[in-house]
């Protein structure tokens, strides 16, 4: 996997981390300090699910070695789609009316389900190095992004979640037929 391919990944999976922590900081006024939590609580947990996801993906490439990359052409076009479904469904309510840390820890998981189903696919299809490396690489770039959220919410700065929802989305499908093209 390419660098370019495992930068891709990783900034298709924060945009719901940086739309909901920008949306956050705009409708609750929250310090700096409480920003850098949410954004450390969001890296930890969308690194941490599709590290979670490719070790079971690597303890199960065994008993589908041979359907592997249909596996992850699957995985990687359901969550895509799926962002780009919930790109245009109506919810403005992000779900954060007071941020209190077990708030953010379920907006942090919230946020990163569909990192877990990505780490599944990896773990079919990629070497542990190449793993290892996306998801450290996740978590930094969601890091970054929920900070630049922050950042933006607390300007008053509203994001266009619709087009960043289609255009991650449009990202992971483009990313999973190249996995089926090249198998």
């Amino acid at each position: 996997m390419s660098v370019i391919e495992q930068i891709l990944i990783a900034l298709s999976l924060c945009v719901d981390s940086f739309v909901v922590s920008s949306s956050c900081t705009l409708r609750n006024k929250i310090t700096y300090r409480r920003g850098v939590l949410l954004a450390l609580i969001f890296a930890l947990f969308q690194g941490g699910f599709p590290f979670l996801g490719s070790c079971l993906g690597v303890a199960f490439v065994g008993l589908v070695d041979s359907v592997s990359h249909y596996v992850s052409f699957a995985l990687l076009f359901l969550v895509g789609v799926n962002m780009i479904v919930e790109s245009f469904k109506d919810g403005d309510d992000c779900g954060c009316r007071e941020l209190k840390f077990w708030t953010i820890c379920l907006l942090g998981m919230a946020t990163s389900i569909d990192a877990f189903a990505v780490g599944l696919g990896l773990g079919f299809e990629y070497q542990w190095t190449e793993v290892l490396m996306t998801v450290c690489l996740i978590g930094l770039m969601t890091f970054l992004v929920s900070m630049v959220g922050v950042y933006l919410g607390r300007r008053k700065f509203p994001i266009p979640d619709k087009i960043s929802g289609i255009i991650a989305g449009l990202v992971l499908v483009g990313l999973g037929a190249k996995i089926l093209i090249e198998a």
